[in-house]
């Protein structure tokens, strides 16, 4: 049950938008930008960052929501979004993605746990500037929302259907377009 009393029984961040939905569009908008925008990374790749670094922060809601949102639009599906969550070392991403994933964790960590070796080193494998700093972005934001979606002790389901058809919603309308209605 969440900490205060929200006026929907959505789960997750859907629930707090209801109930603030003033700061769903500015909230809703960044992560359009981010996850969505002209970018050299892919959808899925963005999604497998916000995906990776909500697993490190152990929210579920988050997790299992860009989850979805990356297996949707990754052609290896669920299958590489679990080895990347279980160990993006060995997972099968390109040596680029593995670099920017290790510099989503120290994001995840802290944001001055992030070095210029890090940067340097994605770099050194083909990372734009504008990658990493999206990446760091992404990472940011992310802990962000996963501390506001924990924080105020929102529920979340179980069942990986329900995140599966929200992935439908997201890949198809994108974050604004699938706004909750005030």
């Amino acid at each position: 049950m969440a900490h205060i009393a929200l006026n929907s029984d959505e789960p997750g961040i859907r629930g707090l938008f209801h109930f603030r939905p003033e700061t769903a569009l500015p909230l809703n908008q960044l992560a359009e930008v981010l996850l969505r925008g002209d970018s050299t990374l892919s959808r899925g790749e963005r999604e497998l960052v916000a995906a990776y670094v909500s697993s490190l922060n152990q929210c579920h809601f988050c997790t299992s929501s860009h989850a979805a949102f990356a297996a949707a639009q990754l052609p290896e599906g669920m299958d590489l979004v679990d080895q990347v969550r279980k160990d993006p070392e060995s997972a099968p991403v390109s040596p680029k993605l593995r670099a920017l994933l290790d510099i989503a964790a120290a994001v995840q960590a802290g944001g001055r746990n992030v070095t210029g070796e890090q940067a340097d080193a994605a770099r050194a494998l083909g990372a734009t500037d504008v990658e990493i700093h999206d990446t760091v972005l992404i990472a940011a934001a992310f802990c962000m929302f996963n501390r506001y979606v924990d924080g105020l002790g929102t529920w979340a389901p179980d069942d990986p259907a329900g995140y599966a058809a929200a992935a439908e919603m997201i890949v198809a309308a994108g974050y604004v377009g699938t706004m909750p209605q005030q």
